[in-house]
């Protein structure tokens, strides 16, 4: 993991599937779960999206408020 992966994971969205456009950050556990069940898809998304699984299975989702808030609303 890279650092900079953290604030991707709030800034990313999903290209694609039942959640297309929303957050990665903002997906929820048990889409997350089926990834890490069916497989990710390859490349950064597939990446970014098993990190944001153990995040969320460590109930750590709270550590990515602090990213959220630093947003600027300029981009």
């Amino acid at each position: 993991m890279k650092p900079e992966d953290l604030q991707l994971l709030v800034t990313r969205t999903m290209p694609f599937g039942k959640y297309k456009g929303r957050t990665l950050a903002d997906l929820p556990g048990h889409y997350l779960n089926w990834f890490a069940r069916a497989g990710f898809p390859p490349g950064e998304i597939g990446r970014l999206l098993a990190l944001m699984q153990e995040i969320d299975h460590n109930g750590l989702k709270p550590l990515l408020d602090p990213l959220r808030q630093k947003r600027s609303p300029f981009g």
